[in-house]
């Protein structure tokens, strides 16, 4: 047990996920309509090279099926891609299988819609009645039904190819308290169909010019079992979520939640964080590849993004200690080089770095995005999960 050597006792992990930078179709894609997808190496043959260089000396180049970058002599990471066990390719799937959940069915999905017992309810509930209810770009919604709702102040009701129940509403017309509010009862109606998220989307503007707002919420439906996070609170071991990882869990198996407004702003959390905790886990979700670029289809926004989190890398492995791990890996695609604006299925990237452990490890094709959790329960010497393989004998 790595418990049995002080030296290379781990204390402390840093586990970032890159939302959305998937690596390459997984073999089941094609029952998803993702053939083609991979998010990383498409948005490199469409802009040319990226320069990633923390990411590329981690070992980034190193996985199989990734390409465009130099593979340097040495790599200081271990390095790997994951598979994702569970179905579905959604951003609460990807999470909980990181934590160790699998699921067996994916979370349902409405392409035509909310069923009308749904959406009666909702309406009873709120005593709102609701424009859209169908599957829609965000952007796109409030382009077609923005005026509407400002003249009515029915609020706009939308999904998309993942299980969520979307909420838009213009700020000066439904408060963003007020939609909260809207969000937390319609939370309650789709808990028994197993809805991923009901999210917020404020926006502000006039038409023609509307703009949604960094006061999005997720209401998430809580893990359907049990996670590393929650193992590790019950054992009072600090577990930190950076983002919108309380969201995603439900504001379960957390000991405190920090929100932020970019990735810029998460790597600041990341940083101020791990200057005030020494020991336990810092789980930070950075947002902006998916929600800003994957989703619109930005292509040149979303390597932009990619570049200025590889900047910053280094000043996080500045900060780690002889005792941290600092894990780095994605929860599914978002492909902005393909006609979708959907999340994809792909493998995703594990890159598995500390001063103490192996460097330049091939950890191969990884079954499951569990093995993550797995591992994260073996160096806290919790109780193991029902899911996943640990990888730690295999860089300690």
């Amino acid at each position: 047990m790595i418990s049995s050597n002080k030296n290379n006792r781990i204390n402390r992990i840093i586990l970032i996920i890159l939302d959305s930078v998937g690596i390459g179709e997984l073999p089941d894609a094609k029952d998803y309509k993702d053939e083609g997808s991979n998010t990383l190496v498409n948005i490199i043959k469409t802009v040319g090279r990226l320069s990633l260089p923390n990411l590329e000396a981690m070992g980034i180049g190193f996985i199989e099926g990734v390409e465009g970058f130099e593979k340097t002599k040495h790599p200081t990471a271990s390095y790997a891609r994951m598979a994702e066990a569970s179905k579905g390719k959604d951003t609460a799937t990807g999470h909980w299988e990181i934590a160790g959940l699998i699921l067996d069915k994916p979370l349902p999905t409405y392409p035509n819609g909310f069923p009308k017992e749904i959406m009666d309810r909702f309406k009873k509930e709120t005593g709102l009645d609701y424009l859209g209810n169908k599957a829609a770009s965000g952007t796109e919604i409030i382009k077609e039904l923005g005026d509407e709702h400002i003249k009515t102040g029915k609020p706009i009701i939308y999904t998309s190819a993942d299980s969520v129940f979307q909420i838009a509403a213009h700020e000066n017309v439904i408060p963003v308290d007020r939609l909260y509010e809207i969000c937390r009862i319609a939370r309650k109606i789709v808990d028994s169909y197993n809805i991923g998220r009901v999210i917020a989307r404020p926006f502000t503007g006039a038409q023609g010019f509307f703009k949604r707002t960094e006061r999005r919420k997720d209401f998430s439906l809580a893990p359907t079992g049990e996670t590393v996070l929650d193992k590790l609170k019950a054992k009072y071991i600090p577990v930190v979520g950076i983002g919108k990882i309380g969201d995603i869990y439900g504001h379960r198996g957390l000991t405190q939640e920090i929100h932020t407004k970019d990735n810029m702003d998460g790597i600041d959390k990341i940083i101020d964080t791990m200057e005030q905790i020494n020991k336990g886990l810092i789980f930070t979700n950075l947002v902006d590849f998916d929600m800003l670029y994957g989703h619109r289809n930005a292509v040149e926004g979303y390597a932009k993004a990619l570049e200025e989190v590889d900047k910053r890398i280094s000043e996080i492995i500045k900060l780690l200690t002889d005792s941290d791990m600092l894990i780095i890996t994605a929860d599914h695609g978002c492909d902005p080089t393909t006609p979708s604006t959907d999340h994809s299925r792909e493998y995703v990237p594990l890159l598995v770095y500390g001063k103490k452990l192996k460097h330049s490890i091939n950890l191969g094709t990884r079954k499951t995005f569990a093995d993550v959790g797995q591992t994260i329960a073996h160096i806290f010497n919790v109780e193991k999960m029902k899911n996943g393989n640990s990888f730690l004998s295999d860089i300690i």
